[in-house]
């Protein structure tokens, strides 16, 4: 049995599945955010109530919003900072009583998708996680490209490229910069831009639903978000040209992104066409928790 916890910002996810990839058991409880105590506790207690559930023991993979450090075996690179500097894996090994594979969030997604997902069967593939943070993940012929600084497709804290005037110098980020993409194209990003011109919504589901319904500050509001969502992508496909970029996360729930940003990208892209495809993901929020289970 293969067990995957996906530690994500506001929740944790846990899978179990046998070899052949079906489901056996999901299972989902809140993020104890800002106490790291308390969610090494959580993550041990989902595993033993999906072992309890299941009658076996699984192998664990984990999914989480940064990376373990090839130096020093702590976290780093986490947007869920309470996990910063932390050594995860070995006090999750110690607590747990076995090997833990831990990987990014947004590479464990990446893999899912490129196995059984949106992209099976292509070569190239980048997975963009836009939910609490941003993230991003490559896999080259299904295998993610971590990297000799396990940094591989960490494409959110890059700048924004080609800002205009405005978005200059740009939000301030947790990494101790400005303008990185991640503060314009999480979900809070979202909402904190749409509400700096002037809207009320408070969760990024409600300004999407206002927009539907003619409220010409939201409709304005996610103009601005399919824009830099376009240029930052773009930028992304001037240097890794991959075949499929698949959306995950909240915001990927967002219907007409798929036919809008490949509509505004082909502006940014150093190409007279571009055939890179931009898809939704066949296993939704489940693809972290999945690719942490193949770990």
């Amino acid at each position: 049995m293969h067990i995957g916890i996906d530690l994500g910002g506001t929740k944790i996810e846990g899978i179990a599945m046998d070899d052949a990839g079906h489901e056996l058991l999901r299972l989902r409880v809140p993020t104890p955010r800002q106490d790291y105590a308390a969610t090494l506790a959580t993550i041990h207690d989902l595993v033993q109530r999906i072992e309890s559930h299941t009658g076996e023991q699984g192998s664990v993979g984990i999914g989480i919003p940064g990376a373990i450090s090839p130096r020093s075996g702590l976290v780093k690179n986490a947007n869920s900072t309470w996990l910063i500097g932390q050594p995860l894996q070995a006090d999750l090994e110690a607590s747990l009583s076995r090997t833990v594979r831990i990987a990014n969030d947004a590479n464990c997604f990446v893999v899912s998708e490129a196995t059984d997902g949106a992209a099976a069967g292509k070569s190239v593939v980048f997975g963009v996680i836009i939910g609490t943070g941003t993230g991003g993940g490559i896999a080259i012929d299904g295998r993610p490209v971590v990297g000799a600084n396990a940094i591989g497709g960490e494409w959110g804290h890059n700048p924004l490229p080609w800002p205009e005037d405005s978005e200059r110098p740009g939000p301030a980020c947790y990494c101790g910069k400005h303008g990185c993409i991640e503060t314009w194209l999480s979900g809070p990003g979202f909402v904190r831009d749409h509400q700096a011109s002037g809207g009320e919504q408070p969760r990024a589901e409600d300004i999407v639903t206002a927009a539907s319904q003619g409220d010409l500050l939201a409709e304005a509001s996610l103009q601005r978000y399919e824009n830099r969502l376009a240029r930052a992508l773009a930028s992304l496909i001037n240097v890794l040209d991959p075949d499929v970029i698949v959306l995950g996360g909240g915001m990927s729930n967002i219907a007409r992104l798929y036919e809008t940003v490949p509509r505004i990208w082909t502006r940014f892209v150093f190409s007279d066409h571009v055939t890179t495809r931009l898809l939704p993901p066949v296993h939704g929020d489940s693809s972290g928790v999945r690719g942490a289970a193949w770990l």
